[in-house]
């Protein structure tokens, strides 16, 4: 399929990006069509420099950069910043995530483009939002679940534990993303800009709505369980005899029973004392699951994944990165890199049409001479 032939072709996005979640809001715009301007320092976005792990690309960079042209601006200097304002003139979509009031300090904020350029639709990721008193605060990933409350919630009841992905930024970039696509649609039936602003901070704490609501109404938030389940059991990892880990999850009286007689090998247990309902299981936690895991011990996991597909019981492996890699779900593609090219995992938007092979990856101002030549003036 042609680019022509995507969604968002005809939309050009400029995107004054760095790190994560602006770069991964822009990646998925271009994977729909969109022509996506990459503004970058001579030095490049630092992401870059994170590690030289894909065929000596960033993996981050490599993740989050398919599909961009890369333009090396300086807009402290006039020139560049006349040659941006004349870009953004014929653009649909600014992003931007620098620190807070940079892009104002630079002539390119938000408010003020829009006035410029009606049209516009602006997007200004941050960490914490703009007008409090937490807005000049560092934001990464981390901090952020911690500040959160994710880390509360999240790992062992002796020890805290961080979400192994950049949760918090993906969130922020996904929420991005689908206020622009909304915002496409309003301007392309009135012609106008709108503004948007989007925070690592508040994307974490819609995901923390349950705990938080709990928290409120009970007094009473969730406390850490680890794999477990804080009002479901049996539910959580149990290790097979050749040491992999399956997860289960048990929800309803017919599946305990069910899970009792063909994989505990004990229909009984189903109505004894202490076992017999959810509330008398959580509440006896710690025998249910010395039962279950003498159970699982006994075989090994494609045997016990066997016997958990018959009955059927939910589980998921504990799957490591070495174990994804060749993975009969995992869906990889080639992209060019500069100097070279790599495999890597598709986009998840998998649609009727062809996907769109517009995938390189560019290097530092791969593109600048091509874009200073076309808006010359």
């Amino acid at each position: 399929m042609s680019q022509a032939d995507l969604p968002l072709a005809g939309v050009t996005v400029v995107s004054l990006e760095q790190a994560v979640a602006a770069p991964l809001c822009t990646a998925r715009l271009a994977e729909a069509g969109a022509r996506v301007i990459k503004i970058e320092r001579a030095s490049g976005d630092f992401a870059r420099g994170y590690d030289g792990f894909v065929n000596g690309q960033a993996s981050y960079f490599v993740w989050t950069n398919r599909g961009k042209e890369s333009l090396v601006l300086d807009i402290k200097h006039d020139e560049d910043k006349a040659l941006l304002k004349r870009i953004l003139a014929k653009a649909d979509v600014w992003v931007q995530n620098l620190a807070p009031g940079a892009t104002e300090r630079s002539g390119f904020g938000s408010e003020q483009l829009r006035q410029e350029f009606p049209q516009l639709i602006t997007c200004d990721i941050s960490g914490y939002g703009e007008d409090n008193s937490y807005g000049d605060m560092k934001a990464y990933d981390l901090l952020i679940q911690a500040e959160s409350g994710i880390v509360s919630v999240s790992g062992s009841p002796d020890e805290y534990g961080r979400v192994g992905v950049s949760l918090c930024d993906i969130s922020a970039g996904m929420n991005a993303l689908a206020g622009i696509q909304q915002s496409l649609v309003k301007q392309a039936r009135t012609g106008k800009g709108t503004g948007l602003k989007v925070s690592l901070f508040d994307c974490a704490i819609d995901w923390m709505s349950v705990p938080l609501l709990q928290q409120k109404y009970t007094g009473n938030g969730p406390k850490r369980v680890g794999l477990k389940h804080p009002s479901i059991a049996p539910y959580g990892g149990f290790t097979c005899a050749d040491g992999k880990t399956l997860v289960i999850s048990i929800q309803n009286e017919r599946e305990w029973a069910n899970f009792c007689a063909e994989i505990l090998e004990d229909a009984d247990l189903a109505s004894k004392p202490g076992f017999a309902s959810n509330k008398q299981r959580v509440e006896n936690r710690a025998e249910v699951d010395a039962v279950v895991q003498a159970a699982f011990a006994n075989h090994n996991s494609d045997t016990m994944r066997t016997k958990l597909l018959a009955v059927p019981i939910a589980f998921g492996a504990i799957n490591t990165p070495a174990d994804l890699v060749g993975h009969e779900l995992v869906r990889m593609e080639t992209v060019a890199i500069p100097e070279g090219e790599a495999e890597v995992i598709a986009s998840p938007v998998q649609t009727t049409d062809a996907p769109n092979a517009m995938r390189a990856v560019p290097s530092i101002g791969q593109h600048s001479d091509a874009i200073r030549a076309e808006f010359a003036s």
